[in-house]
């Protein structure tokens, strides 16, 4: 076997610690698919690292096609450039991502008109209609609500696992951290204190007397704005695009995938899945750490 430094990428292979563990079998079946190095354990049963070149030249020259021989196991299967592997910048989405929830949706739930608002939800995270009239259509459903309904709303809200160990590994290393949502400011502020992201930025509702105007404060963050957040980062940091990861699950978060030197779909909707061939479907954030080249031992979680 040659030395692993003349191997172009890694393939990282990860599985959902809650429905099963790696076996030898996993790893060897994927080493030979990629023609890889000996495999380097992240976490026992959990995360493998192959040294590998680019997926043209695996038995089976396509990521789709490896994941698909895993179907069924609980397993997720990355490929990265091994250059350039820790990632100096995080932007993250938050609803969906690195809250389990959708905000909006469940401020609706708790008014009684939670359906309407996630049907509506629902077609603009698949890309299905214009995030900033959809945003809108949400928010003015809202009119004359009470403010004290996004307290009730937070109570709701639960991390992921693997959010705050994500977010704190990578600052711990010299990571700048970001959460930029199309939600609002109200629960990114929190969700950012919570997990330690270093800044956030959302949409402002608006409220007046206590009670939801039913508008929200301009300019809307939608997808543009994420990417430009992107790049003032990038920018910023002294940085390029190489240096920068991103995820996010939904339609709004495209521009951003699309460009990051990690984009990063989690557990994303169909649109997302389609286009962004890196993906995280069974397991949780802990494998964007994986994917960097963290060990478990090195993750922070204080």
């Amino acid at each position: 076997m040659a030395d692993s430094s003349s191997f172009s990428h890694t393939l990282v292979l990860v599985a959902n610690r809650g429905a099963t563990s790696l076996t030898q079998v996993d790893i060897h079946a994927a080493r030979d698919l990629v023609r890889g190095d000996v495999p380097v354990t992240l976490s026992e049963g959990e995360a493998v690292e192959i040294a590998c070149n680019a997926p043209a030249t695996w038995v089976q020259p396509d990521i789709g096609a490896v994941r698909a021989v895993f179907a069924g196991r609980g397993l997720d299967v990355l490929v990265t450039p091994r250059d350039n592997r820790r990632k100096r910048l995080l932007v993250a989405d938050m609803d969906s991502t690195i809250v389990s929830c959708e905000t909006l949706d469940d401020i609706a739930a708790h008014a009684g008109i939670g359906e309407k608002i996630a049907d509506i939800t629902r077609r603009s995270m698949n890309g299905e209609i214009e995030f900033e009239s959809a945003l809108r259509e949400r928010v003015a459903l809202l009119r004359g609500l009470p403010v004290s309904l996004l307290e009730r709303a937070w109570q709701d809200v639960k991390l992921n696992p693997g959010a705050v160990e994500l977010v704190r590994t990578m600052r711990a290393n010299g990571a700048r951290t970001a959460l930029v949502s199309g939600g609002f400011t109200f629960f990114t502020s929190r969700v950012a204190a919570l997990c330690g992201f270093d800044e956030n930025h959302a949409n402002t509702l608006l409220d007046t007397d206590g009670q939801l105007t039913g508008t929200v404060g301009q300019p809307i963050l939608g997808p543009d704005a994420k990417l430009a957040h992107l790049r003032r980062l990038v920018a910023e940091g002294g940085m390029d695009m190489r240096d920068a990861m991103a995820t996010g699950d939904g339609a709004n978060d495209l521009a951003m995938l699309r460009v990051a030197g990690a984009g990063i779909a989690f557990h994303a909707k169909p649109a997302v899945r389609r286009e962004i061939t890196s993906q995280v479907n069974e397991t949780t954030l802990r494998t964007l750490l994986f994917a960097q080249g963290y060990r478990a031992d090195e993750f922070v979680t204080a």
